[in-house]
């Protein structure tokens, strides 16, 4: 018998589903349920049952992640409706079995990570497989059902989930409340050791000082929670060893009244699947495996954080990397991009053509103006500083063909919101530090916080993706008003703000939305004296160059405390992996993070690496903006290959089958009919990864060199 493993310290929940009214996959929507755009219902919209969230969770997160329309290939090459074998299945797609949820902790309830195990009904425990996975971003624990379970699912293949402690664990500090284990709100008081997450800094002092706050897990629960993220995976595997051989499910009674473990670690494979920060953390899984629980891993596009190697050079045709221009950290990145997208939104080469990039001229014009007056740009007119910071951009070793999609995470707050969760995360720092004067909090028609009603913070369980903005809702006729008064020239909003926004506690007459406060000069620039202090605090001197000093100095030394715990360290012992990263990734840049773990990893293990690495072309962070104008004719699901990369890791690890050598793959863009009409994607558009590449397309790593095809 497997006993229960130590950290398990909530009750575990079990749920049951026929695969009829409700299923492992899809929450009960099936197949087409999931397609529509009609949002889910809850019988009491102020306290929604745990099952009502559950099902809302599964579709939200498909829906987040993915590009759901039939022409993107959702029905075609991947959804409910697909079997493994590619065919399409006549019913829903969806999946009967059992499902088991508890909270891994130390004992106090201040981590509480949440792990998931679903057992389909067709899991064959005398041929079994585990697939582990954590959620992407800062998603919940259903976060990676649709991208890794969908797969393994459809296979029989149980799936041992974590949410790597940061989920969706919102704390509203204004009615003190918090989620549990299932997403149902209750007060902090009574949810005691079993919050999802419960903020330290809920006292009375605070809340009057900052009314209306929001309080939110990853930001601010002082554990640094990506540092323990392999750890979490590590610790989902060996709740799904346990789970499985419960009696109840594959365990056998022998006659001394013991049961026998019959699903064990020598028997069943287990395979760690995850994307963007689910692939960091089965990466960090498999070197921090020293029991060999893992058999494989596939990562897509991961937020991996490599230890620097100096002698390392990337080179992709004739432009050339080094040193420190590769294996930056997160932070560092997007505090600069925070700091100087906005300003080469401007550029000709964006201006008209990267999509979505909608945002008020004059808001950017201010923060090309700003970075002038403070030295970091030297060009005076609006258009020159535009091609200086995109150069500037470039330069810190984002490659061009990310620049297009840049205009649209900058105007959907993706990088100020990047910079500002980690920089509380890696800092250890609580609501209360109010970190280079941001907050995180509801508001009301004239921008400034106010409190969330019950039906808002019971929905964010399942609607938000864990940091904010979050989630999305359109600017209201109200608010415009508002705008208007505010700034007369200033264009009407074309994208949406979040239930919860970024508040720059600073603004000239008190906290406001971020995006559209006020500096203390009067100007309306996004704040751009506080991306600047999120950039001083990432790169550790001001805008002069200038070592910092006072409290700066002490909130840098503590977030290189925090980055220095997350670095990888590239040593994987030989175990077959496979990384795929498209190279149109703009939240995470491959010279920051898959191309430099790469060469790590090949200058650590040298010819016993069992690392392959597949690069996609026309191929981004986020397939669920693929569904959206602008996207859709240029550039292709990167999901395909996380199918794809599973199967061939499947036929290496069951029938030895060689995995493929390191290549680019040069998918073909949809691109668009002469009346302006996408063509449905089709297997021309995205090819397998090649058994045998043709050399032009090889990537290689010679001499501390990696080598990538232009």
């Amino acid at each position: 018998m497997i006993p229960k493993p130590e950290f398990i310290q909530s009750e575990i929940h079990t749920s049951i589903f026929d695969g009829i009214k409700d299923d492992l996959l899809t929450g009960g929507f099936g197949k087409s349920g999931l397609m529509t755009a009609k949002e889910p219902a809850f019988s009491d919209a102020d306290n929604p049952h745990g099952a009502e969230l559950r099902s809302a969770a599964i579709y939200y997160d498909y829906r987040g992640l993915m590009d759901m329309s039939q022409g993107g290939g959702y029905g075609l090459f991947f959804g409910p409706g697909v079997n493994p074998d590619g065919s399409f299945r006549k019913d829903e797609g969806k999946i009967a079995g059992k499902e088991y949820l508890a909270f891994a902790d130390e004992g106090r309830g201040q981590q509480n990570v949440t792990l998931m195990l679903q057992i389909p009904e067709n899991f064959d425990p005398e041929n079994p497989c585990i697939i582990a996975t954590a959620s992407s971003g800062s998603r919940g624990i259903y976060g990676a059902v649709g991208v890794v379970g969908e797969w393994a699912l459809r296979r029989g293949f149980a799936v041992a989930y974590t949410d790597k402690g940061t989920g969706t664990g919102i704390h509203d500090l204004h009615s003190d409340t918090v989620s549990i284990l299932r997403g149902q709100r209750q007060d902090a008081a009574s949810a005691g050791q079993n919050a999802h997450f419960r903020a330290d800094a809920d006292s009375e002092e605070f809340r009057n000082k900052y009314p209306f706050r929001i309080a939110v897990k990853h930001a601010h629960s002082r554990q640094n929670p990506e540092k323990d993220w392999g750890k979490n995976v590590l610790q989902a595997i060996a709740f799904a060893f346990y789970i499985l051989n419960l009696p109840e499910n594959f365990g056998r009674a022998e006659p001394e009244n013991e049961d026998k473990a019959l699903i064990r670690p020598e028997n069943t494979p287990v395979i760690a699947a995850g994307i963007s920060n689910g692939g960091s953390a089965v990466l960090r899984a498999a070197e921090q495996d020293s029991k060999g629980l893992i058999r494989g891993v596939v990562a897509s596009e991961p937020n991996i954080c490599p230890r620097p190697m100096e002698k390392l050079i990337i080179r992709q045709g004739d432009k050339i990397w080094k040193y420190p221009n590769h294996s930056r950290n997160l932070l560092d990145y997007h505090s600069l991009l925070s700091l100087y997208q906005p300003c080469a939104n401007l550029s000709p080469e964006l201006r008209d053509t990267a999509p979505l990039n909608v945002l008020d001229e004059e808001l950017c014009k201010n923060r090309c103006r700003f970075l002038a007056e403070r030295g970091l740009l030297t060009s005076s007119l609006p258009e020159d500083q535009a091609k200086e910071a995109q150069k500037i951009i470039n330069d810190y070793g984002i490659l061009e063909e990310q620049n297009r999609i840049q205009p649209a995470h900058y105007n959907l707050c993706v990088s100020e919101s990047i910079a500002l969760t980690y920089a509380n995360a890696y800092g250890q720092f609580s609501p209360a530090d109010n970190l280079a004067g941001f907050s995180f909090a509801g508001y009301g028609d004239d921008l400034r916080p106010a409190p969330l009603n019950k039906a808002q913070l019971a929905a964010f369980f399942c609607k938000s993706a864990g940091i904010p903005p979050m989630p999305p809702c359109p600017v209201t006729e109200e608010q415009w008003e508002t705008l208007a008064r505010l700034n007369p020239k200033l264009s009407r909003p074309l994208l949406p703000l979040g239930e919860i926004e970024i508040i720059n506690n600073e603004s000239e007459s008190g906290p406001m939305v971020n995006r559209y406060s006020v500096s203390g000069t009067g100007v309306q620039d996004m704040n751009s004296e506080g991306a600047m202090r999120l950039r001083r605090l990432a790169a550790g001197k001001d805008e002069k160059g200038n070592p910092l000093q006072g409290e700066e100095k002490i909130q840098y030394e503590r977030i290189q405390e925090g980055i220095a715990a997350v670095r990888a360290s590239g040593n994987l012992r030989g175990l077959p992996v496979i990384i795929f990263h498209g190279r149109s990734d703009a939240i995470l840049p491959p010279n920051h993070s898959s191309r430099p773990y790469l060469g790590l990893n090949r200058m650590t293990e040298g010819e016993n690496s069992g690392l392959r690495y597949y690069e996609i072309l026309n191929a981004h962070h986020m397939d669920a903006f693929n569904i959206l104008p602008g996207f859709a004719s240029l550039f292709v699901p990167i999901h395909y290959y996380m199918i794809h990369s599973l199967d061939l890791m499947l036929a290496h690890l069951k029938k030895r089958k060689e995995l493929p050598p390191d290549q680019l793959v040069r998918t073909v863009p949809r691109g668009s009919r002469e009346d302006g009409s996408i063509p449905p994607i089709t297997k021309e558009n995205v090819p397998d990864i090649s058994e045998t590449p043709v050399p032009e397309d090889r990537i290689l790593f010679l001499d501390h060199t990696l080598i990538i095809p232009e």
